[in-house]
C-alpha cells in the first residue's frame, strides 16, 4: 500500500533526487549536491512516499492561484515500475484540487523515462527547450 505524509527529512528527500537525477545532472553539467537540493526545496510542499510503511520516495509541489506545479517526483530505483509514480500523481492532483488549482504542470528532462509515465497519465506537451519538455493536464 502506498501512503503519503509531510516530509520529515528533507535531507533524505534530497538524496532521492540526487540519486535518481545524477545522470541527467552530469549530462547537462548541473553541479548540485544534496545540501543545495535540500535548500532549494525547503519552500515547496514536500511529501514522503511510503510503500508498506517504508520511505521510498518524495513528491514536491508548489501552488499559485490557478496552477499546481509537480516540482519533483522521485521514487527509489528499486521501487520503480510498481505503479507508485502513478499513485503519486493522483495524490498530487488531489492536493491540487484542495488548493483550488485547475491545471497540473511539470517539466521533465527530454531523455527521462518519466516522460512515458506522464504521457500515460494524460499530460500533454505545452512547450520544450533544449533540455526539457513542459507538460500539463487539466485537473478533473
Amino acid at each position: 500500500m502506498v501512503t503519503f505524509r509531510p516530509a520529515k527529512d528533507l535531507a533524505k528527500a534530497a538524496h532521492f533526487t540526487l540519486s535518481n537525477m545524477r545522470p541527467y545532472y552530469a549530462q547537462y553539467s548541473v553541479d548540485w549536491d544534496e545540501a543545495q537540493i535540500e535548500q532549494m526545496t525547503q519552500e515547496l510542499v514536500n511529501f514522503d512516499i511510503l510503500f508498506e510503511e517504508k520511505l521510498v520516495g518524495v513528491v514536491r509541489l508548489s501552488f499559485d492561484i490557478e496552477e499546481c506545479w509537480l516540482r519533483d517526483l522521485q521514487v527509489d530505483q528499486s521501487y520503480q515500475n510498481r505503479g507508485i509514480g502513478s499513485i503519486a500523481i493522483a495524490e498530487a492532483e488531489r492536493l491540487a484540487k484542495e488548493h483550488g488549482s485547475h491545471i497540473l504542470k511539470l517539466k521533465v528532462f527530454k531523455n527521462s523515462p518519466a516522460v512515458h509515465l506522464y504521457k500515460r497519465q494524460g499530460f500533454g506537451l505545452t512547450s520544450e527547450d533544449d533540455r526539457f519538455y513542459y507538460m500539463s493536464r487539466a485537473i478533473s
